[in-house]
């Protein structure tokens, strides 16, 4: 049962269909590269992740994993609670240090 593959094809609020691969990983078609490096994303993707003409996009890579894309705007906000949790990280350590 371990190595059973989850796979369950459904169809969207908005009528698309993508596979449902496990749960909540999708597998959404295959896409060809154009001559200049380009992809077009599919439509059920750029549906269920809000991505519009113009959205700016980050692309990460894992050398055994491969390519993501995750919105800048996600990636800002990622960034900014890291930033957050190392500021408050810093502020107790100064504390600590100021009260010895």
């Amino acid at each position: 049962m371990k190595n059973m593959i989850y796979m369950n094809s459904m169809t969207n609020e908005k009528g698309l269909e993508m596979t449902e691969v496990a749960k909540g990983k999708f597998l959404y078609g295959v896409v060809t590269v154009g001559e200049r490096g380009q992809i077009v994303i599919p439509k059920e993707a750029r549906d269920q992740f809000d991505i519009k003409p113009g959205d700016k996009l980050v692309v990460v890579g894992d050398i055994k994993k491969g390519i993501g894309v995750v919105k800048a705007n996600a990636m800002k906000e990622f960034a900014l609670k890291i930033m957050g949790v190392i500021g408050e990280v810093g502020e107790k350590k100064e504390s600590r240090e100021n009260e010895e």
